[in-house]
């Protein structure tokens, strides 16, 4: 199976949205901003879409903010990590005023580091819709405020684009595709999970264990409280894998955690052909497929009543 991971030239990324010349990257641009370079590209760049999708909007945002919530981005209850399709995004990205050469920073409440798992596939999906200039706010919405930084509770004045996105496949891998990364063993499988999660020791969907083949690269290893590491971290955390695999694959219950590893693989450390496997356990584990470190019956049986327990006492 060949994966093609070709980026088109901005240009081309450009014109497959939008008619008009593409704007420039803004000055100062990189795909974790902190609140102090985002607040100064905000006074140079009036362009800049900044989207909140978690945390209550209506008590504050980011002044010229816009609110997508997180559900929107995702897929049904039994399968959150599904992908809706482009014309549904479409609509969104239409509502919020974003076009492919609109810069877009994706802002999370920045409550906890799982929290910022949501700014991550926003990110994602926007990159895989054609979007340009992506950027996460490094600690999220909390760490805005924290540096007493421009609090606003007015609308936004938005515009709606006319962009018609085109899904591309260049950042995401199918459960047919990682069934057959499974059977060759051609590609680098990486649990994002905690380490209980990819023990077969807890489980939230499906069934307990892993993908057959993969490796724990948990997503609280990119964190220093509630913040991301610095890109040179970042990137030292990824050399040191060794990772010499033609294609990388980051998955997780439902694509959320996944995301973040996602971001620091391909975004920061610039990892080749990394990707998401967007569905993760959710899809993979319901119908069967095999799985390492799955417990046996019995060994189910005390991990729930142990957890039962634990809950009660």
């Amino acid at each position: 199976m060949t994966f093609r991971h070709s980026l088109l030239p901005v240009a081309a990324l450009a014109l497959a949205g939008h008619a008009s010349v593409a704007l420039a990257t803004p000055q100062g641009w990189q795909p974790l901003l902190e609140p102090s370079e985002l607040a100064a590209i905000l006074e140079r760049e009036p362009d800049v879409r900044v989207v909140h999708v978690t945390g209550n909007f209506s008590a504050g945002r980011i002044p010229g903010a816009v609110h997508a919530p997180y559900a929107e981005w995702r897929g049904p209850p039994q399968n959150p990590g599904a992908l809706r399709s482009a014309e549904e995004f479409g609509t969104l990205l239409r509502s919020l005023g974003i076009d492919a050469d609109t810069p877009v920073v994706v802002v999370h409440s920045g409550d906890n580091p799982t929290d910022m798992g949501a700014a991550a596939r926003v990110y994602w999906t926007l990159r895989s819709l054609g979007v340009q200039d992506l950027a996460l706010l490094n600690g999220g919405f909390a760490e805005w405020i924290w540096e007493e930084l421009p609090v606003s509770t007015e609308p936004a004045n938005v515009v709606p684009s006319d962009f018609q996105p085109q899904w591309r496949e260049d950042w995401r891998v199918t459960t047919g595709e990682v069934e057959a990364l499974v059977e060759s063993g051609n590609a680098s499988l990486i649990d994002a999970r905690p380490d209980n999660f990819f023990e077969g020791r807890f489980w939230t969907i499906a069934r307990p264990g892993t993908i057959r083949g993969a490796e724990s690269l948990t997503y609280e290893d990119w964190f220093d409280g509630t913040r991301m590491l610095p890109a040179d971290t970042i990137t030292e955390i990824a050399e040191a894998r060794g990772d010499t695999a033609s294609l990388t694959v980051s998955f997780c219950n439902t694509g959320h955690w996944a995301a973040i590893n996602w971001f620091a693989l391909s975004e920061i450390a610039g990892v080749p052909n990394t990707r998401l496997y967007a569905e993760s356990m959710a899809e993979w584990a319901a119908a069967g497929r095999p799985l390492d470190n799955a417990p046996g019956r019995l060994s189910v049986y005390w991990t729930q009543t142990r957890d039962w327990l634990t809950g009660m006492f």
